[in-house]
């Protein structure tokens, strides 16, 4: 189940022995080379951790090579004994070689055997943070002790005891700073200043919180957090010189609850300043969502999505548009109002419209609670496998420092070289793990841009069933307006047939009088459509009347001129005709050869006659008939 740890070529911890061998335990005790000088344990036999130390962990040829002394288990330590798969606790007591096997007698003398040795106790952890920052990005100074110990020994032996050493307080702070530093600022940076000022349970909060998340990274490797205190969470003003101007002590200890730091949060800042601060945490914010875009600032995406769903939450739950703002959420609230007013959501009244609010609100939390989840569960991958990574390069630190006691020269080269290219190697894979939390960061974009278009079609999904419930309550409310008429007309006909038969009556005459009013307003309308047809006639008449006397009083050329195309042609023959009644006989013969020329006829004689039309003969001067001259 377990490797079996350790390398020859090393003095033993324990008897000082020069060691050649290469199976990696002492020759002469039995002892795992490279295992921890820790004299208590090794050479008094007494097993207990220092005291900055959680656990001490090495390993025997034999079992039974552990009783050079007798073999002395304190209370205040836990001692394990792993065999195969199994691990065996040893209890509190001091034991002998026979009296030890007898107790255990599951245990095999002539096996080798790994020793655990931790404290019954938990270890406190100190972490010390200067770089956090709260939700309007007022810096914060933070300091925390996490109390640690083994919770699981098989899981812990499968992570740490891959080789003899120790674990304590260095180690630990190095794996775990990260990780409290990020939950730390998730929290704090979730929350704004003067809401954490005013929270009594402010510290019990943070340290479940940090309890929790670290149980959660910590149980697959066999440890456990049973205790998280914050000692000092303060928030500094410096002054234009960076000098110290006033702290805000939110949470201390007791040491420094005893002097005098209790300022007003008020005191530090005036309403100016506080506005200032406002419009900073505006523009942050919209930078840190714009960033969400290029992948920047990822570390406090998770704290500002915390807080706005905080905020969210704050909406959907207040009763009423005065009672959101007064719990803080005034800027998510009109950004919501502003992004309505920008869909053109339309509302019936005040009580909708804050509803309509809510829901919005209910929506956008519902969509940030699965992007955090989202992203919640990815950090814990990561950090897990971050954890995990940082764990090996420490093993390799440390194999490399045993290494380098290696008496042999040549066997030293080896080692250092194999141990070297294990470094190269947990170097790439700290580039790899960068390459797919980049990898990560991008794939939660694009789940956060498929949750906001899911939220889009939830808002629209939503406004659609509402506009279908009006439209079901107005279809309801028709229902109930003629189920009531129904009900008046069956109360009316039940009331008797008087009733009834005067409802008739008014009816009929309320008909009557209709057909009466629609009889006359048509009348009406026909009278005066005649009259204005007859004025028109008239008027028509007049026209035409006057434009006849106006023709008339034209001479020959202009009525022709003026006369429609219908009427051209007869006019003209009419004109000609007047006009030739007027010429004498030599006129008309005259205008009879032009007309013959014009259309190229032969021109004949004309017989001779006198003015009064008798015939001539040739060579007569006078009419025979009447005696008239002849001229021609």
């Amino acid at each position: 189940m377990f490797q079996m740890f350790g390398f020859g070529g090393a003095a033993c911890p324990r008897c000082e022995r020069k060691n050649a061998a290469s199976d990696g335990y002492c020759a002469g005790c039995g002892l795992t080379l490279g295992a921890p000088r820790n004299a208590p344990v090794l050479r008094e036999n007494r097993w207990i951790a220092g005291p900055d130390e959680l656990a001490v962990f090495f390993g025997v040829r034999e079992l039974s090579g552990i009783f050079v002394k007798t073999l002395r288990v304190p209370a205040t330590a836990r001692a394990y004994i792993l065999q195969g798969d199994k691990a065996t606790e040893v209890p509190q007591g001091e034991y002998e070689i026979e009296g030890f096997f007898t107790r255990l007698n599951h245990l095999l003398r002539d096996q080798h055997a790994e020793i655990l040795v931790t404290r019954s106790g938990a270890l406190p952890v100190e972490f010390s943070f200067d770089d956090l920052a709260s939700c309007e990005q007022l810096p914060l100074s933070a300091r925390f002790t996490v109390s640690l110990q083994i919770g699981n020994v098989p899981a812990f032996a499968r992570h740490f005891m891959t080789m003899p050493g120790t674990i304590g307080v260095a180690e630990l702070r190095e794996l775990l700073r990260a990780p409290v530093r990020q939950f730390a600022l998730e929290f704090v940076g979730a929350r704004a200043m003067r809401d954490m000022a005013a929270n009594t349970a402010l510290r019990a909060q943070l340290d479940e919180r940090l309890q929790g998340a670290l149980g959660l990274l910590l149980a697959q490797y066999g440890l456990a957090a049973v205790r998280v205190d914050t000692l000092e969470l303060r928030h500094d003003k410096h002054d234009a010189n960076r000098e110290r101007a006033g702290s805000l002590w939110l949470a201390a200890s007791e040491r420094q609850a005893g002097l005098e730091h209790a300022r007003q949060l008020d005191e530090l800042y005036d309403a100016e300043e506080w506005q200032r601060i406002r419009r900073d945490e505006q523009q942050v914010r919209l930078r840190q969502r714009r960033a969400e875009l290029t992948l920047d600032e990822a570390e406090q995406a998770q704290a500002r999505r915390a807080r706005e769903i905080a905020l969210y939450g704050q909406v959907a739950e207040s009763e009423s548009r005065k009672q959101a703002i007064e719990r803080g959420a005034g800027d998510v609230l009109a950004e919501l109002e502003h992004d309505l007013a920008r869909k053109g959501a339309h509302r019936a009244g005040e009580a909708d419209g804050w509803a309509h609010v809510r829901v919005l609100a209910q929506l956008r939390m519902r969509a940030e609670l699965a992007l955090a989840q989202q992203d919640a569960l990815q950090a814990r991958q990561l950090a897990q496998q971050r954890f995990s990574h940082q764990l090996l390069q420490q093993q390799i630190r440390n194999k490399i420092e045993q290494a380098l006691a290696i008496e042999d020269a040549g066997r030293q080269r080896a080692e250092l070289a194999r141990l070297r290219e294990a470094e190269a190697l947990a170097a790439r894979r700290a580039r790899e793990l960068d390459d797919e939390e980049h990898a990560a960061r991008r794939q939660a974009l694009v789940l956060a841009n498929t949750a906001r278009q899911r939220e889009a079609e939830r808002a629209l999904e939503w406004q659609e069933a509402v506009a279908q419930g009006r439209q079901r309550e107005l279809q309801r409310a028709e229902s109930l307006h003629d189920e009531a008429t129904r009900q008046k007309v069956e109360a009316l006909r039940r009331a008797g047939d008087d009733a009834d038969a005067l409802a008739r009556h008014e009816r009929l005459l309320r008909t009557i009088e209709a057909d009466a009013r629609h009889e006359r307003a048509v009348q009406q309308v026909r009278l005066d459509a005649d009259e204005q047809r007859h004025a028109q006639a008239i008027e028509l008449a007049r026209f035409e009347l006057q434009r006849a006397e106006s023709f008339g009083r034209l001479d020959d050329a202009a009525k022709l001129a003026l006369a429609p195309d219908a009427n051209a042609v007869p006019l003209a023959d009419f004109l000609k005709t007047r006009v030739h009644a007027t010429m004498r006989a030599d006129q008309l013969a005259a205008l009879s050869g032009v007309v013959a020329a014009a259309h190229g006829a032969p021109v004949l004689p004309m017989a001779r006659r006198c003015a009064h039309g008798h015939a001539a003969r040739d060579g007569d001067v006078f009419c025979a008939a009447c005696g008239a001259a002849l001229v021609g």
